[in-house]
């Protein structure tokens, strides 16, 4: 009973009040094949989500030592589990660095586990997700599940011409039937489709990912869609600490997701905001 207290409890910081969460992930450094610039300074770009509206950061448990004054009192961490091994390849290998009972030593209030299925690596990943849910129900920690292609540091296109639509959505549904408590998924190429990969988490509370840099309009698009299509909300990565402002691009998408504006109002103040002078 009491590890159930604790999970909602934990639910409650990172879904918000308005049932809806912006995260940001500034974990790359964990699954990059190369290394990215801006995440040299992972303070700065924490204090730019926070300050942007992001109410939940991802992060390793290495960098979160260094980022944790950068966090506001409601700030939420979402502890990175994984790694993934040989990343420039097709399918990377997924590995898991670190335990449930480590992120709440360190005051997470989520797991995140990327998952790469298909391959020789699915009955490894299959058994890593259910231990990792197992461990999560013990602890009363939510975890969220990358229910994405295996590797995100190709197009979305690519990757969706590559394994397909049914890749997606029977991972958004194994992550569910092995204890995600919130699962993150690519963006499939409409608001239909995207609807399908929600019908499939059964319930489950669904955000979209980033993935690839894309340019304004189009990430603030999808994420009006994917918002009209039943997700909760976000979880980003490139598309804002790799921004010219990622404070303001943060707060474009807070706008979308939060306050439900519509894509081309917030571009539109994005606009105002970048011209005034805001971007680094």
């Amino acid at each position: 009973m009491s590890s159930q207290v604790g999970k909602s409890m934990r639910m409650k910081r990172v879904i918000d009040q308005a049932g809806v969460s912006v995260i940001c992930a500034l974990d790359h450094g964990m699954t990059s094949p190369t290394f990215l610039e801006p995440l040299a300074d992972i303070a700065t770009r924490t204090a730019e989500a926070v300050a942007g509206g992001a109410n939940v950061i991802m992060m390793s448990k290495g960098m979160i030592r260094i980022a944790e004054p950068a966090f506001s009192p409601t700030t939420s961490l979402a502890l990175l589990l994984s790694a993934s091994a040989n990343p420039e390849q097709g399918q990377p290998q997924v590995i898991q660095i670190a335990e449930v009972e480590e992120a709440a030593r360190l005051g997470a209030d989520a797991v995140v586990l990327f998952t790469a299925l298909a391959g020789e690596t699915e009955a490894g990943m299959i058994r890593t997700l259910a231990g990792v849910g197992r461990e999560c129900a013990v602890h009363g920690i939510p975890f969220i599940a990358e229910a994405e292609f295996p590797t995100t540091y190709a197009s979305v296109k690519d990757l969706r011409d590559q394994y397909g639509f049914e890749y997606l959505r029977r991972n958004v549904r194994l992550c569910g039937e092995l204890g995600a408590d919130i699962i993150k998924t690519n963006w499939p190429g409409d608001e239909e489709s995207f609807g399908k990969l929600v019908q499939a988490a059964n319930g489950l509370p669904v955000v979209l990912a980033g993935g690839s840099r894309l340019e304004d309009d189009e990430l603030l698009q999808r994420m009006e869609y994917a918002m009209a299509a039943g997700a909760i909300g976000c979880s980003v990565g490139r598309n804002i600490f790799m921004h010219r402002s990622p404070e303001a691009i943060t707060r474009a998408l807070s706008r979308v997701i939060r306050d439900r504006w519509k894509a081309d109002k917030a571009l539109e103040e994005l606009h105002k905001a970048l011209g005034a002078g805001t971007a680094r």
